[in-house]
């Protein structure tokens, strides 16, 4: 299958080196220019969970260079899907699937109002605690479920096939009806961790063992928990805090990527993780203080990035 992973940061690096990896035509996509230029190079080291492998694929700053696919991830940070959506345009033909992997709520919507419904699904991915050591290397302490549905709901075949390939490759993967589901399961462990230890600088496990960290960062879980249960959104727990626990105990090292773009001085994704629920909240009548307040520190922060005495 040829694959285009548009946006490989982290996380869409270790998509493009297992898929290299397992014989798929990968193309890399990214505007990040040294990590494309170290994979022309060298290939692309995936080193962690999956192992320590050293991968050749293509790799490029421009879309104009691909073609087209038969499968393109968009993997970009949850503020770029729409400019990503637009330059993917070139890539599609009529049996095209766009699959859209981003934190937090709305990234789905934008895209398919770009490149219409039919064409999209959503990947949910968690418990990787992906990172890149260096242009042309990237690193991940887990390897966890890729959640997969369609836009508009039904495991269709072709869902089941872009789950094969996923599978192939490494993956443990599992196709579900109901993407919103998908989306909010993930949404309630982004909200644990990422804004408190984006706040602390403290990876997922030392949040959880320190007693004012887990006030908040369990806080926050709760919160968007009850914001889903109001929505109408069905879950499969039923104890949120219970269930943040156990996903941030598989990968206590981790440094959710709000941490590392604090850490890198640069924009977050915090409007559409912890940010998200305060708005979401106030739809159906409740407030998300821990959420709010979380928020405000994190944007704070960054708008401070210009002052070399700030945090």
């Amino acid at each position: 299958m040829k694959i285009a992973i548009v946006g490989t940061g982290a996380m869409g690096s270790v998509y493009a080196g297992l898929f290299a990896s397992s014989g798929h035509d990968v193309w890399a996509v990214d505007n990040w220019r040294e990590h494309i230029d170290a994979i022309i190079r060298n290939g692309l080291r995936v080193e962690g969970a999956s192992g320590d492998r050293r991968v050749a694929m293509n790799a490029t700053t421009t879309v104009n260079d691909v073609g087209l696919c038969d499968l393109v991830v968009i993997a970009t940070k949850s503020y770029d899907v729409v400019e990503a959506a637009k330059q993917t345009q070139s890539l599609l033909d009529e049996n095209t699937l766009v699959l859209t992997i981003q934190n937090g709520l709305g990234s789905p919507e934008k895209v398919a109002k770009v490149l219409g419904d039919h064409r999209v699904a959503i990947g949910v991915v968690g418990g990787f605690g992906a990172s890149i050591p260096e242009p042309g290397h990237v690193h991940h302490n887990g390897m966890e479920l890729v959640r997969l549905g369609e836009l508009k709901g039904g495991v269709t075949p072709r869902i089941e096939e872009v789950a094969k390939v996923w599978r192939e490759s490494g993956f443990a993967v599992k196709a579900f009806d109901n993407p919103h589901q998908l989306i909010w399961e993930k949404l309630i462990c982004n909200v644990c961790y990422s804004g408190s230890t984006s706040v602390t600088g403290k990876t997922i496990g030392q949040v959880i063992d320190d007693p004012d960290a887990w006030r908040i960062a369990s806080g926050c879980a709760l919160e968007a928990f009850e914001v889903a249960r109001a929505t109408g959104i069905h879950l499969d727990f039923h104890d949120p805090i219970q269930y943040v626990r156990e996903f941030g105990s598989k990968i206590p090292n981790a440094k959710p990527s709000m941490l590392l773009d604090r850490l890198a001085r640069r924009r977050s994704e915090i409007d559409a993780i912890n940010g998200a629920i305060p708005r979401a909240a106030s739809e159906v009548g409740l407030k998300a203080p821990y959420n709010e307040v979380i928020s405000s520190l994190v944007r704070i922060a960054e708008r401070n990035y210009g002052n070399k005495n700030s945090l």
